[in-house]
């Protein structure tokens, strides 16, 4: 076989014209700066330039026949019994070693990235797959490679949310679950910082397997632990961070954790994930928990779930301190206790009056205290757990609490709630109905003596809800006019239409004795009771909505006058608009249903079309009306908070 010398100031290579197996040279070596020679003159800094880089990286590979330590070609040189030419196996060894060491490691950027950092930043799996097969597992070390900004190959899959190579980069070697970059920052760190969650998951299990198979202790050396798991906790990852928290035995800043908690608490459960709840607290087993929670609209059942565990566990993990020392431990939660009062998480306050009785003493830098602050900010569940549990042997003492500037209870229910409770309510004259039940329940609670006393301003707490409710109950005016004008029009339409309907019976009259000619037809029947309780219930409705235009709309009437008489018109409305409609599709019925009985489907298709649109659009504003008015109390003392 004829071989072929090929020199150059910067590298000798060997070329075979057939290969793989022979001679030693069947192997080429090149021998001086292979990785700097000058056919690759792009330089890898970014996706765009990736395709270039690897047709001259491939040239490069080829030209010096190494490729085929790349793609398989060039395998061990062994005979058939296992067993290789001593010579020939030192060649392989070391052109493969070469390679080997040059390709996945070496800096090619001018970042100081290696191709395994470009594998993972472009999502080149493959690629990588082929660089990591390359790698002995006892010289696994090499992947701790970091570029000019301190990132392993890890870092930067991390970064840009390459899950499969994360996978693959940790199995490969675990200890790049603890390598820092520049900045001290793990993968986990980096992770969170960019939202990806699965990879995470990801790296947290493969965290808790190291230290409890392998009895590593130094999980995070970075970035602390509590703030990867406020990041978790602000996502509202409630899962993913229990599973953060069993790395961690005690929490340092409790509050920090407490108050991500209780900004980032989950909804109350409603009525039937209450239920459903409560039925997989007794049916702990795996199947029924399966069927539970395989259903997608279920999932926030156990994200409440999660957070209920979260809150605990992070209570266990806060050290205790002697109220004695200072500060107390009551004084270092205070901001905690009104954030959360203020946010109306009445879980977190459940669980710290639990673990910190004296909480419930706390005086904020308004000279404010829990009750108040409760009323001030409208947290109705902290007021129902205050009065139930907490203010159950000192209720009189709370009646007569005052503020600095002398405001007793009342006279902060008659200030106006702030804006973002408010605009939890739909609509001006709802919000002053709500703003009036608060008012109402705290007189209540006062009694008489208190109702009449001034604050240092010399206003009775009525004086101070008048004051601070005259913008809302303008706009409660102009909303309320507007709606019931909108529908006496729309009434005394109905009226017109019916009573026209009525007077000229479908089919005409009997010329001899005035009756209906249809009058034994199921259909005219129907059109007559149809017509009739569309007419009257369309009068009452107009009669309600004139009523409500009429009115004084001073404050009070906004709690229950005007709220009813809306309800009712509003019910009385779609009733004439329901009982119009099957009037009409029974009259059409009467007169081209005549041996026609299959008429009788689109007619009946056609008649739910509008019944269906009308409780679409406007039962969403009878039942707000209606539970507000009519419905379950929000002050629901009897309610059991604690768990």
């Amino acid at each position: 076989m004829a071989s072929t010398s090929v020199s150059d100031a910067s590298c000798i290579v060997e070329v075979e014209e057939e290969y793989p197996y022979g001679p030693s040279n069947n192997f080429p070596y090149p021998s001086h700066n292979f990785a700097n020679i000058n056919i690759v003159t792009v330089k890898l800094s970014g996706r765009d330039v990736y395709n270039v880089w690897e047709e001259q990286m491939l040239c490069l590979l080829t030209s010096h026949n190494m490729l085929g330590f790349i793609d398989g070609r060039f395998l061990s040189p062994s005979d058939g019994n296992g067993k290789a030419k001593e010579e020939d196996m030192k060649a392989w060894i070391r052109s493969d070693s070469l390679v080997k060491g040059l390709t996945p490691t070496d800096r090619i950027t001018s970042d100081g990235n290696t191709s395994l950092h470009v594998a993972a930043s472009t999502k080149n799996n493959k690629l990588l797959e082929k660089l990591l097969k390359m790698i002995p597992e006892e010289n696994n070390t090499v992947l701790n490679v970091q570029n000019s900004l301190g990132s392993t190959p890890l870092h930067v899959a991390v970064i840009v949310g390459n899950t499969e190579a994360t996978y693959a980069l940790v199995r490969k070697n675990p200890d790049l679950l603890f390598a820092q970059d520049e900045k001290g920052r793990t993968p986990l760190d980096i992770s969170f910082y960019n939202m990806h969650m699965e990879i995470s998951l990801c790296l947290l299990e493969h965290i808790i397997y190291c230290r409890y198979k392998e009895g590593k202790k130094n999980m995070f050396s970075g970035t602390s632990g509590e703030e990867l798991l406020i990041l978790a906790i602000s996502h509202k990852k409630f899962g993913l961070s229990l599973m953060l928290l069993r790395l961690y035995e005690t929490i340092h800043n409790g509050e920090a954790v407490l108050m991500s908690i209780a900004q980032n608490f989950p909804c109350e459960l409603n009525f039937w994930e209450k239920t459903i709840n409560a039925w997989e607290d007794k049916h702990r087993g795996l199947i029924w928990r399966f069927l539970i929670f395989g259903f997608p609209f279920l999932k926030r059942l156990q994200t409440h779930r999660d957070a209920i565990d979260l809150l605990g566990a992070v209570f266990h993990r806060i050290p205790k301190k002697s109220d004695s020392s200072p500060p107390s431990l009551a004084q270092c939660y205070i901001n905690l206790v009104f954030e959360a009062t203020r946010l109306n998480a009445y879980e977190v306050i459940t669980e710290l009056v639990q673990y910190i009785p004296d909480a419930i003493s706390s005086i904020n830098e308004d000279g404010h205290r829990f009750i108040q602050y409760a009323v001030i900010n409208r947290s109705e569940k902290i007021y129902n757990l205050l009065y139930k549990h907490i203010m159950c042997d000192h209720k009189n003492n709370y009646k007569t609490i005052t503020d600095p500037d002398g405001n007793n209870l009342l006279h902060l229910a008659g200030r106006l709630a702030p804006a973002d409770k408010l605009k939890l309510i739909s609509g001006a004259a709802l919000q002053i109905q709500r703003e009036l039940q608060w008012f109402k329940e705290v007189e209540e609670f006062v009694g008489p003596i208190t109702r009449t006393r001034k604050n240092y301003a010399d206003e009775t707490p009525e004086m101070v809800f008048t004051r601070e409710h005259a913008d809302l109950v303008i706009k409660g005016e102009k909303w309320m006019r507007a709606t019931a004008e909108s529908y006496t029009i729309t009434a005394a339409l109905i009226i017109t239409i019916v009573f026209a309907a009525a007077i000229t019976v479908p089919g005409g009259n009997n010329q001899d004795t005035g009756i209906p000619i249809h009058e034994n037809n199921i259909a005219f029947k129907m059109f007559a009771v149809s017509d009739a309780i569309s007419l009257f219930t369309a009068v009452t409705s107009l009669l309600m909505f004139l009523s409500i235009l009429t009115t004084r709309f001073s404050a009070e009437d906004f709690l229950f006058k005007l709220p009813k008489r809306l309800i009712i018109g509003l019910a009385a409305l779609f009733i004439s608009t329901s009982a119009m409609i099957i009037a009409i599709g029974a009259s059409l019925f009467l007169v081209f249903g005549h041996n026609n009985s299959w008429i009788l489907i689109p007619i009946g298709v056609l008649t739910c079309l509008p019944i269906t649109s009308f409780v679409t659009l406007q039962f969403p504003l009878i039942a707000d009306l209606a539970g507000a008015t009519y419905g379950r109390s929000i002050f629901d003392k009897r309610k059991e908070y604690f768990y």
